[in-house]
Parts: structure tokens; sequence; C-alpha cells
């Protein structure tokens, strides 16, 4: 992902309206405004301070003053357990509003934002929770720096490498929907976000540089070690060039599940004036690509379901059963797209035999 210079006309921004959001157990405050946010800040992660801590991302927040930009930093969860499932911009009949994180056992849905570092749009690939210890995933955690004994290693694949879009819906914004599973967390029990959190909030929002109109969608300070803790890590915001490898797209690598597949370009539709035949084979494309997407949809939820049952069950994450499973995950993706790649493949006319000269005719002697 690379960073966009995006400029803020600071009169735009004061469209502001709060409004209340029922969700779940309890109701969040949320922001609505008319105005889009800017694109996501690429960082790099700064080492983690403590074993126990779980990264949460960088996002844009609104203010009188605008949007500004909240650095990601490591968080202690407010109990063993719990994973952070990050906020987000969601677009609706002009309004953006801000649908805000929480704690729970499972992650819901975030907008299909990819916020790197494990939050790739859907779930979460930075680490697990066994046995009352976390353990990470050191191909998207920086974890270097301690000593954590609790490591893996799983190469997280994004579907994208430049854009940073910050928003779900609307025009420009991510086309995402939530599971059926991440809808039952949306409406489980949540536990807010802890006074860490708040304060790295609250710090944000004070810091002049930190602002979009200030920044212009490059802020200083992108990333902090702790909550509130602004002076012993500044990550500053950086290009895609300079994230670590580990963290950046595999383009070369086969996707893992059909999350990761790219929806293909649609084809265009039968132009004026077609004639039939074009515009019947128009309509089994569009055909065609509706049952695709349905049997992508339908296999990413079969392996999220996949997930879900192994980190309920008796023998939740079994490092064996993880690896078991994601081999056949893969298996079952590379199908899937390699049988609809075959089906888009233009299908050619049979070829006409040519037709056999009629036998030349002899002039009648008698005539």
């Amino acid at each position: 992902m690379n960073s966009r210079h995006v400029s803020w006309p600071r009169q735009t921004l004061f469209a502001l309206a709060v409004i209340v959001l029922p969700l779940g157990a309890s109701a969040q405050i949320a922001v609505s405004i008319t105005v889009a946010p800017p694109p996501l800040v690429v960082y790099d992660q700064p080492p983690i301070p403590e074993p126990g801590y779980i990264w949460t991302p960088g996002y844009w927040a609104y203010g009188p003053e605008g949007y500004f930009w909240v650095p990601g930093t490591w968080i202690e969860p407010p109990q063993v357990g719990l994973l952070w499932t990050p906020g987000y911009w969601a677009w609706s009949n002009g309004i953006y509003a801000w649908n805000a994180g929480y704690w729970a056992p499972q992650i819901g849905f975030y907008g299909g934002v990819d916020y790197g570092y494990g939050y790739s749009g859907h779930g979460y690939e930075g680490g697990y929770w066994r046995d009352n210890h976390f353990y990470y995933n050191r191909t998207v955690n920086n974890v270097t720096n301690v000593q954590v004994t609790n490591v893996y290693s799983k190469t997280v694949v994004n579907n994208t490498t430049t854009v940073t879009t910050s928003y779900v819906g609307g025009p420009g914004g991510i086309n995402a929907r939530p599971t059926s599973e991440e809808e039952s967390v949306a409406h489980a029990h949540h536990v807010q976000p802890t006074s860490a959190q708040t304060q790295q909030r609250t710090t944000a929002a004070s810091r002049p540089e930190l602002r979009a109109a200030v920044n212009h969608g490059h802020p200083a300070i992108a990333a902090t070690a702790k909550p509130g803790d602004f002076s012993t890590h500044l990550a500053s915001a950086r290009g895609a060039e300079s994230r670590p490898e580990e963290n950046r797209p595999a383009a070369a690598e086969a996707p893992v599940h059909a999350r990761d597949l790219r929806p293909p370009t649609p084809a265009a539709p039968a132009a004026a004036g077609a004639s039939e035949e074009e515009k019947a084979a128009s309509r089994q494309q569009t055909q065609l690509e509706s049952r695709q997407a349905q049997e992508r949809e339908s296999l990413a939820q079969q392996q999220e379901r996949d997930h879900a049952r192994l980190s309920s069950g008796s023998g939740a994450n079994n490092r064996q059963a993880l690896d078991t499973m994601e081999r056949q995950h893969q298996q079952q993706t590379q199908q899937l797209q390699q049988r609809h790649a075959q089906e888009r493949q233009p299908t050619r006319p049979p070829a006409q035999k040519p037709e056999r000269p009629e036998p030349e005719r002899k002039p009648d002697p008698g005539h």
C-alpha cells in the first residue's frame, strides 16, 4: 500500500453529527459526516513492548478540527482470550458513519478494510489464544526485540498492494459484507476499548500535527510502542516499499483462502445494437460471474467455519491440526480458482466443414 497526498479543505470538515447506534449488548457512540475519511497511512510497526500485548491498528478519527490520525499501538487486552475487532467507517445515503471497535472472543466485521499486520479485511491472522497464552504470527508482528516463546510463522496474503481505502460502501469505497459468523459476533457481548486505548485517541486528538488538514494524509507519528506515550517510539508514515517483506502482499504465492481470491473484472455488457447472439452470450457471462461469486462466498464461509470449529474445540489451535487444515484450504482454493479460470475461457464455435462443391454439369448432348 502507498500513502496518498490528500488535501482536505478545512471549511468542508464541519458537517458533524453525533448519533447513537445500538450494537450488541450496549449502545456505541458513532460519528457521521459527509466527507470521506482520508486513505489509510502505511507505517512500520514498532517492536512489541513485552509479551501479552496485541497490536491494534491506526485509524482516522474525527473531531472539531476534522479528521485526525490515531496511531496504531500495542495494547494489553482487558481479558485473556479476547481479540480486537478494529473500528471502521461505513458509507450510507451520503453519510460516513464510524463504527467503534471492540474486544470479543472472535473477530467481527470491520468493513473489509486492510489495516495490515494481520488485519487483512476479514478475521485476524496475527495470532491466537491457547491455554491462556497468546501465540504470535511473527510474519506480521514485530516480536524480535523481546523473548517471546509462543510464536509461529504463517504467510498472510493480502489482496491489494496500493489501495489504502479506509471505508466500506459508497463511491470509491470497499465492497464488503459481513459473513454470518461476523454478524453473530456483532450481536454478541462486547468489551469496550480499554482506558489505554481511550488515552491513545485523546492524546492524538490534542496533537495538531496528526490532523489531516495539517499533514495532508501523512502524519509524522503513525504508530507508537505503548498507548499514550508518543516519545518512546515514533513510527512515521512510509511508502509501501518500506513495509517489511513478510507483511507485504505475496503476489506470486498461491492463495490459501477463498477470501484471498480477487474477483475477476466483470465483462462489459452487450453494446447497443448487438445481435441476439451477442446478447445471449452476454447474459450467459453475467450468469457465470454470479454463480462463481456465490461459489467463492460459499467456500469462504466453509473455511471460516473450519477455523471457528478448530478454535473452539477441545484441541483448539493445535498447530498440527491448523497446518493440515490450511493445506486443505489452499488445495480447495486453488482448485476453485483453476476451475473458474477454465470456465471463463472463451468458447470457440465448432469449425464448420467446408461445403463440397457441386459437381460440374456436362452439357446435354441433346440440346
